[in-house]
C-alpha cells in the first residue's frame, strides 16, 4: 500500500526546513472514544493564507484556504486540496526558509476536535469545534484535477455575527467656525489634508473606496500589507490618505508612497459599531494596535480642543476635526456632530 506522505516527503527537504518530516505515516489507528482532530495554521507564505488540515486515516488531510475560513453562510471560499501532511504538523508553527516549498512563517491559528458527517473523495461536511472557529462546513470539490475545492459554512453565523457591510458612505463635517464652547463634551482630531478612503478588510485582502465610492485598491499598492498584518481580524476603517515628506510635510499620496491614517471603526469581527459612540468607537480602533510602515492611527484629544488646535498649527496642518464624544456615525451625511475648524 502506497505510503501517503510520499508527496509530502518529495516536496521537503528535512535538512533544511523545521517542519517534521517523518519516514512514514503515523500506523497507529484513532480510539474509537477520541474525537479527530484539527488544525488551522495561519500562513504567510508567498501570499497569505489559511490551512485547514483535518486528522483523517493516520495523516492529515489538508486545504489551503486564501481568504480563511467563512464565517457566514452564503459564501463560498476556495479551497485548494493539497497534499496530506503528518500528525506531527497539529502543533507545528515556526519559519520555513525562503526557497523552501511552502516559504515564510507559519502560526496555529485555532485548534480543537471535529465530528464527521460525510467523508467521500469529492465531499466533506465536518462540524468543527475549537478554541476560535465552532460551525458545521462543507468542502466539496469543482473540478477535474482533484485540486480545486470550496468551502462554505452550512449552519448560521455565531450569535450576533453580521455580515461585513460592502459600503458605508463616510461622515463628514459641517463648518464649525470656533471651537465648542463645551469643551470636554466634545474629541479633537487633526484634520489632514489627504484622500478620504474607506478600507475593507477581510480575509488579510483590502478593499480600498475613496470618498467618491470609487475603488482605488490599485492605486496605493502599498497598503495592501495592512490587511496581512491586520489578519485575521476583518475590520471596516475610515481613514485619510496622505504622504509625509522627509521634512514632515503633508503631501497628496502617491502610488509609490503614502500613510494610512486610521480614524473611526465601523465593523469588526461581525459587529457595526455606527450606533457606537465615537468615544467608545476610538477606544476599539486603538485596541487594534494599528501600526505599520504605512499605516498608523493618529492620536485624539479628548477634552482639549485648544491643545489639539494648537499642535495642528505647530504642524502647518489646516486645522481640527471636533467631534461629539455620544455621536454615532451617520454614513453619507454633513452633520454637526462633527465641526471642522480651521487652524488659522
Amino acid at each position: 500500500m502506497a505510503d501517503r506522505l510520499d508527496e509530502y516527503r518529495r516536496k521537503r527537504d528535512a535538512a533544511r526546513t523545521p517542519e517534521p518530516v517523518p519516514e512514514r505515516a503515523s500506523g497507529r489507528k484513532r480510539s474509537a472514544r477520541r474525537a479527530p482532530r484539527f488544525v488551522i495554521q495561519q500562513h504567510h507564505a508567498r501570499s497569505l493564507h489559511w490551512d485547514l488540515r483535518l486528522e483523517h486515516d493516520g495523516v492529515l488531510a489538508s486545504w489551503a484556504v486564501p481568504r480563511g475560513l467563512p464565517r457566514d453562510p452564503g459564501r463560498n471560499h476556495l479551497a485548494v486540496h493539497t497534499e496530506d501532511h503528518p500528525m506531527e504538523y497539529l502543533t507545528f508553527h515556526g519559519e520555513i526558509p525562503a526557497g523552501e516549498y511552502g516559504g515564510g512563517r507559519m502560526t496555529v491559528h485555532d485548534t480543537g476536535t471535529y465530528r464527521a458527517e460525510k467523508w467521500r473523495d469529492d465531499e466533506v461536511i465536518v462540524v468543527l469545534d475549537g478554541e476560535r472557529t465552532k460551525g458545521r462546513y462543507v468542502l466539496f470539490a469543482t473540478g477535474g484535477r482533484g485540486r480545486d475545492w470550496m468551502i462554505r459554512r452550512t449552519d448560521p453565523a455565531p450569535q450576533g455575527w453580521t455580515p461585513m457591510p460592502e459600503l458605508v458612505r463616510p461622515m463628514l463635517p459641517a463648518e464649525g467656525g470656533r471651537l465648542p464652547r463645551d469643551a470636554a463634551a466634545w474629541g479633537y482630531e487633526l484634520r489632514w489634508a489627504g484622500v478620504r478612503a474607506m478600507a475593507y478588510v477581510s480575509g488579510g485582502r483590502l478593499r480600498l473606496l475613496d470618498g467618491d465610492d470609487t475603488e482605488v485598491t490599485g492605486s496605493y499598492p502599498w497598503l495592501r500589507a495592512m490587511a496581512e498584518a491586520l489578519a485575521p481580524a476583518e475590520a471596516v476603517l475610515d481613514g485619510v490618505l496622505v504622504r509625509i515628506d522627509p521634512a514632515g510635510r503633508v503631501r497628496p499620496p502617491t502610488r509609490r508612497d503614502g500613510q494610512f491614517l486610521a480614524v473611526d471603526l465601523l465593523w469588526l469581527e461581525g459587529v457595526p459599531s455606527l450606533d457606537v459612540p465615537y468615544a467608545q468607537r476610538r477606544d476599539l480602533l486603538d485596541g487594534l494596535a494599528l501600526a505599520g510602515p504605512h499605516w498608523q492611527t493618529p492620536p485624539w484629544f479628548p477634552g482639549v480642543g485648544a491643545d489639539a488646535l494648537r499642535a495642528a498649527r505647530e504642524q502647518g496642518l489646516p486645522g481640527v476635526v471636533a467631534k461629539r464624544l455620544d455621536s454615532p456615525y451617520e454614513p453619507g451625511r454633513r452633520s454637526r456632530h462633527w465641526l471642522s475648524i480651521d487652524a488659522s
